[in-house]
């Protein structure tokens, strides 16, 4: 790579990506996709290369979701803590592969587990990226009640960071569910105040209540597509950006 390359100015120099623990299945129908995961690995080396600050929060529905075990009759609040041990699963993996590729990360914990993880500490986690790494925050908010989503958006404004991106099997928001009604047209920008207005689906409403009273940008993407992650922090229009 030349240095131009490497030198050439970013439209986002520190950013938060949420990845959804199903996006780590692939094709299937449980658990985790070495494969999937070692393409979410070099997505974010790309990243890493071009000198963008990555923080990552992954979510753990592909092992188990507290929402579900309610439904079933187990407590909310034990099954929300089972799945935010999901979630250090997956962080734990994802670091795996991360590592394995020879990109340094961090492990934060929002529970403390000093066997694995730091504990989450904002300074700490800042100055993690300031050298390079790649800080992964596992067990969501270390709430019950409280989303993934909630996570990667309490997250993003600790860090200061510049914008969510989050990685979904689609590429945008559209006015309807694109794998459902064929006829769904894509939305290329909105305003959160159009998002409330038309009742479309991006973010749980604590967090993307976080982000706009924070001012904090969010962009839903293909996570699947090679090379968007890297094309959204040079500043290509890539997916469906929401802002203020």
């Amino acid at each position: 790579m030349e240095s131009s390359d490497i030198d050439a100015p970013m439209k986002y120099r520190r950013v938060l990506l949420k990845l959804s623990g199903e996006a780590l299945m692939g094709e299937k129908q449980f658990g985790i996709d070495n494969q999937q995961l070692a393409l979410y690995a070099r997505e974010v080396e790309a990243l890493v290369n071009a000198g963008v600050e990555c923080a990552i929060v992954i979510g753990g529905g592909n092992i188990f979701r507290g929402v579900q075990a309610a439904e079933g009759g187990m407590e909310r609040t034990q099954g929300d803590y089972m799945g935010m041990l999901a979630t250090m699963i997956n962080a734990m993996a994802l670091q795996s592969a991360l590592e394995h590729i020879g990109v340094k990360t961090r492990l934060q914990s929002a529970i403390e587990m000093k066997a694995i993880a730091e504990p989450v500490i904002r300074r700490r986690a800042m100055r993690h990226l300031e050298k390079g790494r790649v800080v992964i925050f596992g067990a969501g908010t270390g709430n019950p009640f409280f989303t993934t989503d909630s996570a990667a958006s309490l997250r993003a404004i600790e860090i200061e960071a510049d914008v969510i991106l989050k990685g979904t099997r689609v590429d945008g928001i559209y006015t309807a569910d694109p794998e459902k009604d064929p006829s769904a047209e894509r939305f290329s920008s909105l305003s959160f105040e159009e998002v409330f207005r038309r009742g479309l689906k991006v973010m749980d409403m604590t967090a993307f209540t976080l982000c706009n009273e924070n001012k904090l940008p969010i962009i839903v993407f293909d996570i699947n597509q090679s090379g968007n992650l890297l094309r959204i922090v040079e500043g290509e229009e890539v997916g469906t950006i929401v802002t203020v």
